[in-house]
């Protein structure tokens, strides 16, 4: 059974930092590319970043040079570190196994002073 399970958001003020993780289970993480998506109230959930099977990351222009995606494939974790945070960036951040239906519950990230 696969399950992702976010942590590591919350309150931060403009230009603080925070790194979202997400544990994966039931699949394995080496062989799959995983997303970051985002939904910000009264929006439509965005793409934020992506990493393919070989390593390589792919960002939005939105947070490009801010935010960096990496992953542990021994700990099965996927991780979103977050620089430089603008109110902007508030919103639920959820991870996803790309072209799969499988997304974890999302966490929270508000940045506001």
């Amino acid at each position: 059974q696969v399950q992702l399970v976010e942590s590591g958001g919350g309150l931060v003020q403009p230009g603080g930092s925070l790194r979202l993780s997400c544990a994966a289970s039931g699949f394995t993480v080496s062989t799959s590319a995983m997303s970051w998506y985002r939904q910000a109230p009264g929006k439509q959930r965005e793409w934020v970043a992506r990493i393919s099977i070989t390593g390589s990351p792919l960002y939005a222009d939105s947070v490009k040079g801010r935010f960096t995606i990496s992953r542990d494939n021994a700990k099965t974790v996927l991780y979103l570190q977050m620089d430089s945070l603008k109110p902007e960036d508030t919103a639920v951040y959820y991870c996803h196994v790309v072209a799969t239906m499988y997304w974890g519950q999302g966490t929270q990230v508000t940045v506001s002073s």
